[in-house]
């Protein structure tokens, strides 16, 4: 039996209420600078609350901050799913 492996996925795919750990960040260094001035970093733990409908905006929660994202800024936010039952 294998040992369960962590996937990466991004943010943008997660479902309302999932929560994931941030494992990087692809963007440009101005949209890069953004994110991380919001909070968006490697290794913080961030949850999608909801997704707008016909593809709108994203809010998620970093910490105690949240967050409006555009779909296309959440897409370059890869993330690792967790077990929200796992305390974490």
């Amino acid at each position: 039996m294998r040992p369960s492996v962590p996937f990466s996925t991004l943010l943008s795919s997660l479902h309302a209420g999932q929560f994931a750990i941030i494992s990087g960040l692809d963007a440009h260094n101005e949209l890069y600078l953004r994110l991380t001035a919001m909070g968006l970093r490697i290794g913080k733990q961030v949850q999608l609350l909801r997704s707008a409908a016909f593809s709108g905006p994203l809010h998620v929660r970093v910490g105690t901050t949240d967050l409006m994202l555009r779909k296309s800024e959440a897409a370059r936010v890869q993330v690792v799913p967790v077990d929200d039952t796992a305390g974490t």
